[in-house]
């Protein structure tokens, strides 16, 4: 069946494109479930439940989870590797207040009551 690619759009086609601008601006979600029985005892139940939509929408009702995900974020082992660095310079700070706090609290109860720091 020949097409022409460079003419006018047909009615089919601007139908679909149309059904598909839809259905990327709005979304679409599908959902159904699949039981297996054998003698009437279920054995195995499978929930699908599919949403189709663009970014810009998905981002817009809270789906991003393929931001955080390390697989299909590029630069992933990198931001790994950054996070744990700043966890141990967390952890050295909170060390650090730690001891702090020790000292400065031994030196204020050394002094007698009523004394005022010189």
């Amino acid at each position: 069946m020949p097409t022409d690619l460079t003419g006018t759009p047909t009615r089919g086609n601007a139908g679909l494109v149309d059904i598909l601008d839809r259905v990327l601006d709005k979304g679409l979600v599908v959902a159904g479930d699949i039981k297996v029985s054998l003698a009437e005892v279920e054995l195995l139940t499978i929930r699908i439940r599919l949403l189709i939509c663009s970014i810009d929408k998905a981002e817009e009702i809270g789906l991003d989870w393929w931001k955080y995900d390390r697989h299909l974020s590029p630069g992933g082992a990198q931001v790994v590797q950054e996070n744990l660095e700043l966890r141990e310079r967390l952890r050295l700070l909170e060390r650090r207040i730690a001891s702090l706090t020790r000292t400065s609290g031994r030196r204020g109860r050394s002094r007698p009551i009523g004394k005022a720091k010189e």
